[in-house]
Formats: C-alpha cells, sequence, structure tokens
C-alpha cells in the first residue's frame, strides 16, 4: 500500500511544471548578491524573500505662507511688487475708514445728543416701542442735518469745494474742514460748562504745568470728550422730561393702593393720563424746540 502512495506522488510530482526561482531587483548603487541555490524538489522549507531597501525621493510640502503668498497674488496680481504692496495697503486703510464713517459722523455731530432725549422720552412714556425705532432714528438723522447744514455749507465752501476743483491740497483741505467742527464742538463743550471733560483725554505731560488752550487740545481728544459732554447734557435734559411723567405714576399709584386696588398695575392707567398731559402740553414741539434751540 506504502509503495503503491508513493508511486503515485512521484508521477504528480514528474508532471506539475517546475515553479521559477523568486528573483530580486537590485538596488541602484547596491552591489547584487549572487542567487541562493534552488532548493531541492520535495523540501518542505519555505524561503522568504526580503525586499531592498530603497532610497525615498526627497519632497517638500507647500508650505502656508507660500499658498497665501500664491492665492494672495492672484487676488492682487500688484502685491508681487513694493509699490504694489504699499497701493493695496492703502486701498485697504481707505475701506476701513469708510466702514467707520457713520460711527465716527456720530460723534462729531448732534445726533447723539438728539437720539438719547428721544429714547428717554419714549421710556417715560411707557410706550414701549411706539414710536418704532425707526422713526426714532429718521426723526434724528432728519434734526442732526438740519443743525448740521450750516457747518457743512462751511466745510463745503472751504474744503470741499475747493480739493474738487484742484485748488487746494488734500492736507490743507482737511485742515480747514477740521476747523469748522471743531469750533462746533468746542461751542458745546463750553455751552454745557463741560470743559473739565477735555482733560480726561488729554495726556499728562500736556496739561500739567500750564494753562490749556483749544488750540493745545487734539481734536483725538477733543472728539470722546465732545461725545461725553453731549451724554451728560442729554441725561439732563431726560431727568427734566421724565418729572412730570413720574409725577402721573405716583399719583395714579397712591389712588391704586387708597383704594386697595393693589393687584392692578400702576402703568395700564397711567399711560391713557400720561398721553393726555404730552398731547395737551403739545409736548412734541415743546422737546424738539428745546432740542434745536440747545445747539444755537
Amino acid at each position: 500500500m506504502s509503495i503503491l502512495a508513493a508511486t503515485v506522488w512521484a508521477v504528480l510530482a514528474a508532471a506539475a511544471p517546475a515553479a521559477p526561482a523568486p528573483t530580486t531587483q537590485p538596488a541602484l548603487g547596491v552591489p547584487s548578491s549572487p542567487s541562493p541555490a534552488a532548493a531541492p524538489a520535495g523540501a518542505a522549507a519555505k524561503e522568504t524573500v526580503r525586499p531592498s531597501p530603497t532610497t525615498p525621493s526627497p519632497t517638500t510640502a507647500p508650505s502656508a505662507l507660500g499658498t497665501f503668498g500664491g492665492e494672495l497674488s492672484k487676488l492682487l496680481p500688484e502685491t508681487d511688487s513694493p509699490g504694489g504692496m504699499s497701493a493695496t495697503v492703502k486701498w485697504i486703510a481707505v475701506v476701513t475708514v469708510l466702514s467707520l464713517a457713520p460711527a465716527i459722523l456720530v460723534m462729531v455731530t448732534c445726533f447723539t445728543r438728539i437720539v438719547v432725549v428721544l429714547g428717554l422720552l419714549r421710556q417715560a412714556l411707557a410706550t414701549q416701542n411706539v414710536p418704532p425705532n425707526q422713526v426714532m432714528f429718521g426723526l434724528a438723522v432728519l434734526m442732526t442735518v438740519a443743525v448740521m447744514a450750516p457747518i457743512y455749507q462751511q466745510v463745503h465752501r472751504e474744503a470741499i469745494g475747493p480739493y474738487l476743483a484742484g485748488q487746494m491740497p488734500r492736507d490743507q483741505a482737511v485742515k480747514a474742514g477740521e476747523r469748522h467742527v471743531r469750533d462746533f464742538m468746542i461751542r458745546q463743550i463750553e455751552a454745557g460748562g463741560n470743559t473739565d471733560d477735555v482733560y480726561l483725554f488729554v495726556r499728562d505731560e500736556d496739561a500739567v504745568g500750564k494753562e490749556l488752550t483749544w488750540s493745545d487740545v487734539p481734536t483725538l481728544s477733543l472728539i470722546p470728550a465732545f461725545a461725553v459732554s453731549e451724554l451728560k447734557i442729554a441725561f439732563f435734559m431726560g431727568f427734566r422730561i421724565y418729572l412730570p411723567f413720574l409725577i402721573v405714576d405716583m399719583l395714579v399709584g397712591a389712588v391704586l393702593v387708597s383704594m386697595g386696588m393693589l393687584m392692578l398695575p400702576p402703568v395700564l392707567i397711567s399711560l391713557p393720563f400720561k398721553l393726555l398731559l404730552f398731547v395737551l402740553a403739545d409736548g412734541w414741539h415743546l422737546v424738539v424746540g428745546t432740542l434745536m434751540g440747545s445747539f444755537s
């Protein structure tokens, strides 16, 4: 039986094709080693072939700065040269100033005082959102235009017009227009008696040891001093507006308490009386007229 099995195994081994010997590709710069001797037929041991070491090709990853520079050069082709970069920075500065222009105009005009007084008037009436914000801001803007129209005409006549006509350089036009705006802010600060607020924004070395004049106060220090002065005047006017409506609230509250109606909100009862008082006294004419007259 063992002889028959050995004979069948020998026939199958002779009929099977011989497997080619594994060869390895020698690496560059490494001498080729002789191929190992072929294993005899029928050997059970398995031969492993180790891959030859290869040197990875050097690759450089693109840096983030280079990628940003390339994208920036595509968007702004002029940034490749120093002159083009300087022009681009100037344009960015101009766009930034234009975006802040509304806030700057609000701080150097009478808009702050007007909008604060109108807001306090609405709170004193306890009418919540009546008039709505759009109406309040629209009225404040129109009143601001009416008050600042003479200042704008002077600035346009002495600064903007000559500059657009090419008769005045830019620096001189800025100084000419700035002078009228400074005069307006200085008049309002002196009229409100808030000259002490200027010292809050002046450097100590400029304020100590000498008496300051308005020419010694830079514009960057005059603008916040003017804003603080406007807020103080607006709150004082709002306090005087609050007083009559506060008296109405106190009277209504006292009547409700004396009648034992503690659960009834006094605002519901006092609101019609406050509106009646405001209409009979022609409140809008008084408030708007007082605001407009406070800037003369």
